[in-house]
């Protein structure tokens, strides 16, 4: 079994990574670490905090390790929330207050075009980094729908599907969503 060390402490997004890379992949998150604190994220990119927070655990560890930041890019609201997505309401990081204030400042717009954008930050045993970008094109529903995923999932329907990412099983999501592509295009530069 092949370990993976991950700067994160949100355990959904865990869970997502360790059921893209199966279980011939150990996942090791920041609380089986025994580190508690949040890592800052003051990049004002994607990729900015992906590094960031790869390389907080990289000098605490030695090993290597990756980072995700993902955002969700509003065509109409200039690419909003963006790499803000997590605290787009304030920094409670409360999916209901994010996805309420992404619907009030939709209302009446025509253009519902958004796309969720994942960095995928790799700091090898040598602390050379690595990015890795995955893109899932979609529009913002008017209202909730779903009771699956977290974040944004209830009102974000992927382009070419009916239902939201909170509606579609965990496979079906896997299979088209930002984070697996950008899982998958990770996993295809480890086995090379």
């Amino acid at each position: 079994m092949r370990q993976l060390l991950v700067a994160t402490g949100n355990a959904h997004k865990l869970s997502e990574i360790r059921s893209l890379l199966g279980p011939e992949w150990e996942v090791v998150g920041l609380s089986d670490l025994g580190i508690e604190e949040d890592i800052p994220e003051t990049e004002n990119t994607l990729e900015g905090n992906a590094l960031l927070k790869a390389r907080y655990l990289y000098e605490r560890t030695g090993q290597a390790v990756c980072a995700e930041d993902t955002g969700l890019e509003i065509r109409a609201l200039g690419g909003e929330p963006g790499v803000r997505s997590a605290r787009y309401a304030g920094d409670a990081r409360r999916s209901d207050a994010n996805m309420d204030l992404v619907l009030s400042r939709m209302r009446g717009i025509s253009d519902r075009s958004a796309r969720f954008r994942t960095v995928i930050a790799f700091l090898d045993d040598s602390g050379r980094s690595h990015l890795f970008e995955g893109v899932c094109e979609g529009s913002i529903r008017e209202q909730r729908a779903g009771t699956g995923g977290f974040g944004y999932d209830p009102i974000f329907q992927p382009e070419g599907y009916t239902q939201t990412f909170a509606e579609l099983s965990t496979d079906q999501k896997n299979a088209i969503s930002h984070r697996g592509r950008a899982v998958r295009a990770f996993i295809d530069f480890l086995i090379v």
